[in-house]
C-alpha cells in the first residue's frame, strides 16, 4: 500500500502533526516518489512534511523542508521555460506565473511565507525580512502584509512598515493591529480613516449597519491620542467604547494599561481585577498588573497572580516580568534575571525594559538603567520611560541631561501634571533650583488637584527648606480627602523629624491600617519605637548582625521555594 499525500493532508487538517510528520518520512523517502515523481510532486510532499514539523514546533526542520521544496520549484521554473520555447501552444494552455508551479497546486510565494514564519519563530528577523521581500507586492496576502509590516518595524524601516500597514487597512479596516501600529508610527487619525474602503451605501464601511456609533472610528481616535501621549483624550474615547461594548476585555485592558502609565494605580488595579473576573485565563498586560501590586505591597495577590500565569503559559514575556516584580522585594539580582529572561523571549516587550531599568536603579547601576529606559522609549515613549531616565540621570549627577529629558516629556505631554512634576524633580535636586521646583509642583497641583505625587514632593520641599508647618498643613489637607498610606507615612516622617512622636506614631499606624503590607510604614514604626524608648534608631540590631551569618541558608530556602 503506497503512502498517499492525501493521508498526510487529512492528519494535518485534524491537527495530528506528530502522526503527519512520521507518515511524511515514509512519503518523502518512498522509492516511487524519488524515482518517478515529477519535481512539483516532490515539492508538494516536502511542503506537507514541513507543515507537519511546523505544527510540532520543530521550526528548524520545517525550514529545511520548505527550502528543499523551493529548490524543486526552481527546477520546475527552468523546465517551464524550456517547454515554452519548444512548444508555445502547449504552455499557453497553462499559467505562465512562477507561482502556478506549471500545474502544481503549490504556490511558491506561500512556501516563501512559510519560510518567513519559521525564521520569525526562531527570532531570525533579518532572514525573515529577506524572504518576505522576495514575494512580489501584488502577490502578498493580508497576513503577509501584516507580517512584513512587523518585520520592517523591528528593523526600524518605519516608512516601509507604514506602507505595509496601510495596505492591510485598504484591504480590511478591521486589522486593529495595523491601526495601533500606524498610530504609534505617527500616522494621524485622519490619514488612517482615509484608508478605509468606502461603499456606495452612504459612504459607510462594510458591516457599518451593525455600527451606528461608528465604533471603529472612535477606536482609531483612541489609539492616536494614546500614541501622542494625550492620555486623557484616549481614555475618554475608550470609556465611550466601553459603554457601547460593556465588559469588552480588550477595551478594559487598554484602559487599565493607560491608567497604569499615568499613575492612576487604584483605578488600573480595579480594572485588572475586573478583567480577571471576566476572563481568568488572560495573560496580556498582566505584567502591568503585577507591577502595580508590587507597588501596593499586595504580596498575597501578586503571589497568586504569578502562580496563575505560570500555570497558564510559562513561555510568555509577561510571566517573567511578573516573576521579576515578585522577587524584587527579596532579591534584586534574581528579579533582574527574570526581567532579562522576559526580553530574551520578546526583546520588544516594553514593560520588560522598564522593569529592568528600575532594577538597575535599585542595584545602584544608573548607567545600565539609562540603556534600559532608552530601549523602552525607542519602542514607545511613555511617561514611565521618561521618569526612569530622569531618575537615572540625576543618580549620575547629569542634571543637564535630566532637565532636557524632563522638558522633552513636558513638551510631548503639555497637559500632564506628571510631566510638570518631572521638571520640578530635576530643579529640586539642587539647592538653587528649589524655588523653581516649588512653582512646577504647584502648577502640577493646579492642573490635577488630586495628584498625590506632586503634593508629597512639595511637602518634601517644605521640609528641606525647614518649613515643617507648611508641610504638615499641606499633607493634612490631602489626608482629609484621600485615604492613602503614602500621605500618612510622609506626615509621620515630618512629625518624627520635629520630635512630635505621638503624632508620628498615630500616622504610621494609620498607614498600616490602610495597607498592612507597607514596608516603609513598618520600618518607620520600628525606628519610631526606638526613638520613643530613647534608643539610637540608626544603631544596628543584634538580629541584623546575625542575619549575614545565615545568608547562605536563606538563599537555599529561596531556591527551594
Amino acid at each position: 500500500m503506497e503512502v498517499s499525500k492525501d493521508h498526510i493532508a487529512t492528519l494535518l487538517d485534524n491537527g495530528l502533526f506528530g502522526s503527519a510528520q512520521m507518515l511524511g518520512c515514509f512519503l518523502v523517502t518512498s522509492p516511487v516518489t524519488n524515482s518517478e515523481a515529477s519535481p512539483y510532486l516532490k515539492a508538494e510532499n516536502l511542503v506537507l512534511q514541513g507543515d507537519a514539523l511546523y505544527g510540532e514546533k520543530e521550526f528548524r526542520r520545517a525550514l529545511n523542508m520548505y527550502k528543499q521544496a523551493l529548490q524543486h520549484c526552481k527546477v520546475i521554473s527552468k523546465q517551464s521555460m524550456n517547454n515554452s520555447r519548444s512548444s508555445f501552444s502547449t504552455s499557453s494552455s497553462r499559467s505562465s506565473s512562477p507561482s502556478s508551479m506549471n500545474g502544481s497546486p503549490i504556490n511558491e510565494n506561500e512556501v516563501k511565507f512559510k519560510i518567513t514564519l519559521c525564521h520569525c519563530a526562531l527570532n531570525e528577523n533579518r532572514a525573515a525580512l529577506v524572504e518576505m521581500e522576495g514575494i512580489p507586492p501584488k502577490a502578498r496576502t493580508l497576513r503577509m502584509n501584516l507580517t512584513l509590516g512587523k518585520l520592517y518595524r523591528i528593523s526600524r524601516h518605519n516608512r516601509s512598515a507604514i506602507a505595509c500597514y496601510k495596505d492591510c487597512l485598504r484591504n480590511c479596516p478591521y486589522v486593529l493591529e495595523a491601526v495601533t501600529a500606524l498610530a504609534e508610527l505617527g500616522v494621524s487619525s485622519k490619514e488612517i480613516l482615509s484608508l478605509f474602503p468606502q461603499t456606495s451605501n452612504r459612504g459607510r464601511l462594510p458591516f457599518d449597519h451593525l455600527d451606528p456609533a461608528r465604533w471603529l472610528h472612535r477606536y482609531v481616535e483612541a489609539q492616536c491620542c494614546i500614541a501622542l501621549s494625550d492620555y486623557k483624550g484616549g481614555l475618554d474615547h475608550l470609556t465611550e467604547l466601553l459603554q457601547q461594548f460593556p465588559n469588552n476585555v480588550h477595551i478594559l485592558l487598554e484602559i487599565a494599561k493607560v491608567e497604569a502609565i499615568i499613575g492612576r494605580h487604584d483605578e488600573a488595579i480595579m480594572n485588572f481585577e475586573k478583567i480577571r473576573a471576566i476572563d481568568p485565563y488572560i495573560v496580556t498586560y498582566m505584567d502591568e498588573y503585577a507591577m502595580l501590586l508590587k507597588q501596593k505591597s499586595d504580596i498575597s495577590k501578586l503571589n497568586k497572580l504569578v502562580h496563575d500565569l505560570l500555570n497558564l503559559d510559562h513561555t510568555r514575556a509577561e510571566v517573567y516580568v511578573a516573576l521579576s516584580a515578585l522577587w524584587e522585594r527579596k532579591d534584586d539580582r534574581r528579579a533582574l534575571s527574570y526581567a532579562e529572561r522576559s526580553l530574551r523571549i520578546d526583546d520588544r516587550h516594553i514593560s520588560g525594559h522598564i522593569m529592568k531599568g528600575n532594577l538597575y536603579l535599585s542595584l545602584n547601576r544608573p548607567d545600565a538603567a539609562v540603556t534600559a529606559f532608552r530601549a523602552a522609549q525607542e519602542l514607545r515613549s511613555d511617561l514611565r520611560s521618561y521618569q526612569g531616565l530622569v531618575r537615572s540621570y540625576l543618580a549620575l549627577a547629569k542634571n543637564k541631561e535630566a532637565l532636557f529629558t524632563a522638558r522633552e516629556a513636558m513638551k510631548i505631554m503639555p497637559q500632564s501634571a506628571k510631566a510638570l512634576k518631572l521638571v520640578g524633580d530635576v530643579h529640586a535636586s539642587s539647592s538653587s533650583g528649589r524655588e523653581k521646583a516649588r512653582k512646577f509642583y504647584e502648577s502640577a497641583l493646579r492642573l490635577e488637584p488630586g495628584f498625590l505625587g506632586a503634593a508629597l514632593a512639595l511637602a518634601e520641599l517644605h521640609v528641606v527648606d525647614g518649613r515643617h508647618k507648611d508641610a504638615v498643613s499641606l499633607l493634612e489637607r490631602y489626608v482629609k480627602d484621600w485615604a492613602d498610606d503614602s500621605l500618612h507615612i510622609k506626615l509621620a516622617q515630618v512629625f518624627a523629624a520635629t520630635n512630635m512622636l505621638s503624632e508620628a506614631l498615630s500616622h504610621y499606624q494609620a498607614a498600616l491600617r490602610i495597607n498592612p503590607q507597607n514596608e516603609a510604614a513598618k520600618k518607620g514604626l520600628e525606628r519610631l519605637e526606638k526613638q520613643m524608648k530613647g534608643m539610637d534608631p540608626d544603631a544596628p540590631d543584634e538580629e541584623e548582625d546575625n542575619e549575614a551569618e545565615d545568608a547562605e541558608g536563606d538563599q537555599e530556602e529561596a531556591e527551594m521555594l
